[in-house]
C-alpha cells in the first residue's frame, strides 16, 4: 500500500506541476478577456473564495482530511450505518473484511473530543510539513501511516490473543 501511495504521489505531483505550468500560459494569453468578463455575483461565495485562498497549502490540504473524518464521525451517528461502520470503518483482525478497514479506520473517531484533538494537531502542524513535502507526499505519509499503524494493531491484537475493533489512526 504504502509504495502504491507514493508512487501515486509521484504521478499527482507531476501532473499537479504540469498543469500549473499549462495554467500559467493560458492565464498569460487570457489575461485580456478578465477586462472585459462581468464579475460574478454573491457575497457568501466572495468570502468563501477569500477564505480559501488565504489558506496555506498544506491548510487546503488538511481542510479535506478535516472534512473526511467530519463525513465518517457523522455516519458513526445513523443508526442504519452501525453495521456498515463496524464492518468496514473499525480495524479487527478477526473481521471477514481485512484490508480496507485498514485504511478506512483512520478517518473513524467515536469521540468528538477525539476528532477534535485529532484534527486539532493535524491543522497545526499541516502547513509547515506540507511545505516541506508537498501536499502529494504529505497524502502518502499520511495514509502509509494510517494503514502502518492498523497492520501494528492487527500484530498486537494476534499476538495478545484480544481480537476487539479499534478505531482511528
Amino acid at each position: 500500500f504504502t509504495g502504491s501511495a507514493f508512487g501515486s504521489a509521484a504521478i499527482w505531483q507531476y501532473e499537479s506541476l504540469k498543469s500549473r505550468v499549462q495554467t500559467y500560459f493560458e492565464e498569460a494569453r487570457a489575461d485580456w478577456l478578465d477586462k472585459i468578463r462581468p464579475q460574478k455575483r454573491g457575497d457568501f461565495r466572495k468570502q468563501v473564495n477569500s477564505w480559501w485562498n488565504n489558506l496555506t497549502e498544506g491548510q487546503r490540504t488538511v481542510t479535506g482530511i478535516i472534512a473526511a473524518n467530519v463525513f465518517v464521525f457523522c455516519l458513526w451517528r445513523l443508526p442504519g450505518m452501525r453495521r456498515i461502520m463496524f464492518t468496514y470503518f473499525t480495524s479487527d483482525p478477526s473481521s471477514r473484511a481485512l484490508c480496507s478497514p485498514m485504511l478506512l479506520s483512520t478517518f473513524s473517531h467515536f469521540s468528538l473530543f477525539h476528532m477534535a484533538a485529532n484534527m486539532y494537531v493535524l491543522w497545526s502542524f499541516s502547513s509547515s510539513i506540507v511545505s516541506l513535502l508537498g501536499c502529494e507526499q504529505f497524502m502518502a505519509v499520511y495514509l502509509s501511516a494510517g494503514v502502518i499503524s492498523s497492520f501494528v494493531s492487527y500484530v498486537a491484537k494476534m499476538a495478545t490473543g484480544r481480537f476487539e475493533p479499534s478505531l482511528g489512526a
